[in-house]
């Protein structure tokens, strides 16, 4: 199964789209997926959305190594800053992935029973998170 999650600062998770079967990449399917963010947010996304983009929405992706040369400094610093960022995310993907339903082989095959599993276990999470809070990320400088 392959979904895409948005994901707050304080690892809420504010929007989980339809599960898809198959093997699918992760822009495509962003594509086709409404954007609940409004104007003027910012989007920490990973190197699999590398040519997604939403109106009026601050992207922040690393930077790529270009062929055959090296990163700057500057762009080592800031990978890894967003990368500091982007592990607390993959802790909330970790922590709904606690229910072994989401982990293995789902093989509830009737319409909307995974997407209903996928659901249940997103509001697990939520609910852990709300009843022992994360520190929201200090942004520096």
């Amino acid at each position: 199964m392959k979904i895409i999650l948005l994901v707050h600062a304080l690892l809420i998770i504010l929007f989980l789209s339809d599960t898809s079967g198959g093997r699918i990449h992760d822009k495509p399917m962003a594509d086709v997926t409404p954007s609940p963010l409004p104007a003027g947010s910012r989007l920490l996304q990973d190197l699999g959305f590398l040519a997604f983009t939403l109106p009026h929405v601050e992207i922040l992706m690393p930077a790529r190594k270009p062929r055959g040369q090296a990163l700057t400094l500057e762009q080592q610093l800031a990978n890894q800053a967003l990368h500091h960022r982007r592990l607390r995310i993959e802790h909330g993907n970790s922590s709904v992935k606690r229910c072994r339903v989401v982990k293995d082989r789902i093989r509830l095959w009737k319409d909307g029973v995974r997407d209903l599993v996928m659901e249940l276990c997103c509001a697990l999470h939520n609910f852990r998170v709300r009843l022992t809070p994360w520190q929201p990320i200090v942004e520096s400088g």
